[in-house]
C-alpha cells in the first residue's frame, strides 16, 4: 500500500472513530454502519482520482459530487433521475428531511429517535467531515489542521451527550487522530531517503529500520499526550451551575418556577412546580364524575430503573386509535365506571405529553399527535405540545376490592421480568427495610399497603418540598435514612422497595385532582404536581396507590381490612361512583415482544433521576471503570515501561552485520551512559567516549569487571566514529547489563527504586517531543511560504 493510500485510510479511520462520539445522541445506533458504508466508498473515490491524476479541485470535487449522488440514493432516490442523480425535487425533499430533522433535535431528548431527518443529519454530517478531512490531510497533505473538522465533530456531539462514556469517545477521537498525524509523518519521513540520527557520523546508509523507530517512538508519544489529555482534567477543580447544568436539561418549556414537569428531572421540576410563589393555573377541567378526588390526571409512566434513574422505557408509537385497546390486565369481573373528561390548557402550558386521566378509553382532540400502547399516553408529533390546546377524554374509573387484590394471581413472567427487575446498585437496605416493613404479608397486596401505610403513617415521614435529593443510587438510601423528602422521593422509593419484593411497579407523573370552582369545573395549578407508583395486579391492571403523606387521595381499596386482618392506618376519605359499571368485558390486552423490543420511540426526555447521575448506564460505567483502572496505572508506570522498551532495543538480537554495527555500537553506549544518568551520574555531551567512560567509572566507583566492560564499550563507540570501516565488536550488550547489574547492586533501596519508577533519562521523552513539535512547525511554515510564493513564480 502506498502512502497516500494509507494516508487516506487513516483518514477515514480517524473521521469514523470521531463520530462514534455522537453514538450515545441516537437510537439505535444503526446509523454509524451507513456512515462507515458510506464513507469508505467516498474515501475509495478520492484515492482513485488522486491516482489518475486529477488537479487537487477537481478531486475534491469528484468526491464532493459522488457524496451528493450517494445521499440522494440513500435518502431522495423517489425524487432523483434514475434514483441517483438529485434535481430540484430531489433538493427539495433534503430541505424538508433537515427541517424535520432540525425539529425532532429540538424537541427529542438524547437518546431522539432515529428518523429519517436525523439520519440526514448525522450521516451527512459524517461525510461532509470526513470529505474536509479528506481534503487536507491528503489531497493537500497536511494532516495537522484536518483536526479542525475532526474537533468541531466531537465538540458538537461532546456538548450534547451526558452520558458517563465521555472518556472512551474522547480516547477514540485522540487515537483517530493521533495515527492520521503519524501516518502522514511516516510517509514523509520514506521520502527523505537517507535519515541522520544518532549515528550520523558513520558513514554508509542508515537501514529502513531508522524510520520505522521514528514512527514507533512517535506512537508513544502520541499515547503519552493523550493519557495526560485524559486524565490531567480530572485532579482539575470542577465547574458546576450554568445554562448546561444537570437540571436545566432536556425537553420542557416551563420557565423560572418549573411552567411544566415534563423537564429531564422531575426531582427538580416537581420541586420548583410545588414551591412556587404563585401558583398558576395549568389547566381545568369538567367531569361528569361527583368523586374527582381520585381522577388523577396522568401524563407518562417511568418503568425504566436503572439504579440511578426512573425514566421512560423506549416505545413504539403509533397513530391514535379510534378506539383504545382494553387496559392490560383488567379482567370483567372487576368494577368500572365509565367516565367523561373534557380539559382545557392553559396557553403557558407547553408539555410534550397530553394529561389524560387513567386508564384512557378515547381521545378527541386536534393536532399532531401519537399513541404509546404500553404506557398508554399521547406524545406531541412534529413540534405539537399541549399550549391552549381543548380536548374530550372518555376514560375508565377502576374500582377493585381488597379481595380481588389480595386473590390476584402472580403476573406472567414477561411482566416480572420487566417490571420487577433492579440493578445490582441499588444499596441493599432497600430490599432489607422492604422486607422488614412487609414482615408476615400474606400476599402482594398487603405488602403493597403496608408499603404505603409505612411512608404514609407508621413510618415518621415527613413532606417537605426544600429537601435535597442527593444523588445517585444512594439517593434511596438516604430518604430512607433522612425521612424527609416529598412526592417524588416517596413514589420512587415505594416504587423500587415493590420491585424488590417481586411486585411489577413504575411511576407516575401528572397532577392530582385540582380545586373545585365556582362554575363546577376543577382547576389544576402548578402546585398539583405530583408523582404516584402504579403496582400491577393481574386482573386488575396497573393500580394506582398513594404513599406521599398530605398529598392527593388514598385510594379505597387500601383503606378496607385484607384478609390478613391487616387494617390500614391511613385516612379514610369516602368513595363513589357516579354511573354504572361497564357492560362490557374486557379481554386483557396484549403487548406484543416485538413492540417491547422496539427503541423508537420519541418521549426520551424524560429521564426522572434522583439526583444529577443521569444516564450512568451500568455497562458505560463498568466500561469506563476498567479503562480508568488499566490507564491510570499505565500511566503511572510509562517511564519504568518507556525505559524498559528502549533498553530491550538497545540491546537487542541487532549488530549482527556490519551494515548496522554502527546502530548497535551507539545504542549500547546510550543505554550505560543513560543507567549512569538514572543512578545520579548526569551525561556530559563535551566528553569523549573515553573521558566519559573515565568519569562513570570514579563517580559509580565501579569493581575492575565493570570498568573494564566500560572501556571496552568507549573504545568500541571510538572505533564506530573515527575508523574507515568499523567492525562489530562482540559482547557489547552484555558488557551494557554488567554495567547495570553493578550499579542496581551498589546504590541504596531509595536510589535503585528512583531509577526503575522514576528514571532520570526519561526526560528524553520531553526533549524529544520538543524537538518533533519544533520540526513539525517548521515543516508547516516552510509549506505556507512554499504556497504563497507559487502564484508568484507561475505569473513570473
Amino acid at each position: 500500500m502506498s502512502g497516500r493510500a494509507r494516508l487516506a485510510l487513516w483518514a477515514a479511520a480517524a473521521t469514523l472513530m470521531t463520530s462514534c462520539a455522537m453514538l450515545p445522541l441516537v437510537s439505535p445506533a444503526t446509523w454509524i454502519f451507513q456512515a462507515a458504508f458510506l464513507l469508505t466508498v467516498q474515501t475509495g473515490v478520492g484515492a482513485l482520482t488522486r491516482r489518475v491524476p486529477l488537479a487537487r479541485p477537481l478531486t475534491v470535487a469528484t468526491q464532493a459530487l459522488v457524496t451528493l449522488m450517494l445521499l440522494t440514493l440513500v435518502f431522495a432516490r423517489q425524487e432523483a433521475l434514475a434514483g441517483i442523480v438529485p434535481g430540484p425535487e430531489a433538493f427539495q425533499h433534503f430541505s424538508a428531511l433537515l427541517r424535520a430533522g432540525a425539529d425532532d433535535i429540538g424537541r427529542y431528548s438524547i437518546p431522539a429517535p432515529l428518523s429519517d431527518g436525523i439520519r440526514l443529519m448525522v450521516v451527512g454530517g459524517v461525510l461532509v467531515i470526513g470529505l474536509v478531512v479528506d481534503t487536507l490531510a491528503v489531497t493537500y497533505r497536511s494532516a495537522a489542521p484536518a483536526g479542525l473538522p475532526l474537533l468541531a465533530l466531537y465538540s458538537v456531539a461532546a456538548g450534547l451527550s451526558n452520558g458517563g462514556a465521555a472518556g472512551l469517545w474522547f480516547l477514540l477521537a485522540a487515537a483517530g487522530y493521533l495515527m492520521l498525524l503519524l501516518s502522514e509523518g511516516r510517509d514523509r519521513l520514506s521520502q527523505w531517503g537517507r535519515v541522520f540520527g544518532g549515528a550520523a557520523r558513520t558513514p554508509g546508509p542508515e537501514s529502513a529500520s531508522g524510520v520505522v523507530a521514528r514512527v514507533r517512538f512517535g506512537r508513544r508519544i502520541g499515547a503519552v499526550a493523550v493519557l495526560a489529555a485524559l486524565f490531567v482534567p480530572f485532579a482539575l477543580p470542577g465547574i458546576d451551575g450554568g445554562l448546561l447544568d444537570g437540571a436545566g436539561r432536556g425537553i420542557g418549556n416551563g420557565t423560572g418556577g418549573g411552567g411544566t414537569i415534563a423537564a429531564v428531572n422531575p426531582l427538580v421540576s416537581l420541586r420548583d412546580s410545588l414551591n412556587v410563589d404563585e401558583d398558576r393555573t395549568v389547566m381545568t377541567y369538567r367531569t361528569d364524575t361527583a368523586d374527582t378526588q381520585n381522577l388523577y390526571l396522568r401524563i407518562v409512566s417511568l418503568d425504566d430503573f436503572d439504579g440511578t434513574a426512573w425514566k421512560p422505557a423506549q416505545r413504539h408509537i403509533v397513530d391514535v386509535p379510534k378506539t383504545f385497546p382494553a387496559p392490560i390486565g383488567l379482567d370483567g369481573q372487576v368494577k368500572r365506571a365509565t367516565i367523561r373528561t373534557r380539559i382545557a390548557a392553559a396557553d403557558w402550558y407547553a408539555q410534550d405529553w397530553l394529561p389524560m386521566p387513567y386508564p384512557v378509553s378515547t381521545v378527541d382532540i386536534s393536532g399532531n399527535w401519537r399513541y404509546e400502547p404500553v404506557g398508554r399516553t399521547l406524545v406531541g408529533d412534529h413540534g405539537q405540545n399541549t399550549r391552549g390546546v381543548r380536548y374530550e377524554v372518555t376514560s375508565l374509573m377502576v374500582e377493585p376490592t381488597a379481595q380481588q387484590l389480595a386473590n390476584a394471581p402472580e403476573a406472567s413472567p414477561a411482566m416480572r421480568r420487566e417490571y420487577t427487575k433492579v440493578p445490582r446498585s441499588l444499596p441493599a437496605v432497600v430490599s432489607k427495610t422492604a422486607r422488614k416493613v412487609t414482615a408476615g404479608s400474606a400476599n402482594h397486596y398487603e405488602q403493597a399497603v403496608k408499603l404505603q401505610d409505612y411512608f404514609a403513617v407508621s413510618g415518621d415521614f415527613r413532606y417537605n418540598t426544600q429537601v435535597q435529593a442527593g444523588s445517585g443510587s444512594a439517593a434511596i438510601a438516604n430518604f430512607l435514612k433522612e425521612k424527609e423528602g416529598f412526592c417524588v422521593h416517596f413514589s420512587f422509593a415505594m416504587a423500587s422497595m415493590a420491585r424488590t419484593l417481586g411486585i411489577p411497579a413504575r411511576v407516575a407523573v401528572g397532577f392530582t385532582a385540582g380545586t373545585p370552582q365556582a362554575d363546577g369545573s376543577m382547576a389544576v395549578g402548578l402546585r398539583d404536581a405530583h408523582a404516584w407508583p402504579e403496582l400491577y395486579f393481574e386482573g386488575v391492571g396497573w393500580t394506582r396507590f398513594e404513599p406521599t403523606p398530605s398529598r392527593g387521595s388514598v385510594p379505597s381499596y387500601t383503606q378496607t381490612n385484607t384478609p390478613g386482618e391487616i387494617e390500614s392506618a391511613a385516612p379514610k376519605p369516602t368513595f363513589s361512583t357516579s354511573a354504572a359499571p361497564s357492560a362490557e368485558a374486557s379481554a386483557s390486552e396484549s403487548c406484543s415482544s416485538r413492540l417491547r423490543k422496539l427503541a423508537a420511540c420519541p418521549d426520551q426526555s424524560a429521564a426522572a433521576a434522583l439526583g444529577p447521575e443521569e444516564d450512568d448506564w451500568p455497562w458505560t460505567m463498568i466500561l469506563v471503570v476498567t479503562l480508568a483502572g488499566l490507564l491510570i496505572p499505565g500511566l503511572l508506570l510509562s517511564p519504568m515501561l518507556w525505559r524498559t522498551r528502549v533498553r530491550a532495543v538497545r540491546l537487542g538480537g541487532h549488530g549482527r552485520t556490519e551494515a548496522d554495527v554502527a546502530a548497535y555500537t551507539l545504542g549500547a553506549w546510550s543505554e550505560v551512559t543513560d543507567t549512569a544518568w538514572d543512578y545520579g551520574i548526569g551525561p556530559t555531551e563535551s566528553q569523549t567516549p573515553r573521558k566519559a567512560a573515565e568519569r562513570i567509572v570514579r563517580l559509580g566507583e565501579l569493581d575492575p569487571e565493570t570498568e573494564a566492560a566500560v572501556h571496552r564499550l568507549a573504545a568500541a563507540v571510538e572505533q564506530v566514529l573515527y575508523a574507515p570501516r568499523p567492525r562489530p565488536v562482540a559482547g557489547l550488550a552484555n558488557d551494557a547489563r554488567r554495567v547495570g547489574e553493578s550499579f542496581r547492586t551498589s546504590a541504596s533501596r531509595p536510589a535503585r527504586l528512583r531509577a526503575l519508577f522514576l528514571p532520570r533519562s526519561a526526560v528524553r521523552v520531553i526533549w524529544m517531543a520538543s524537538a518533533s513539535w519544533t520540526a513539525l512547525g517548521t515543516r508547516l511554515s516552510a509549506r505556507r511560504q512554499a504556497l504563497l510564493h507559487r502564484p508568484s513564480r507561475q505569473n513570473g
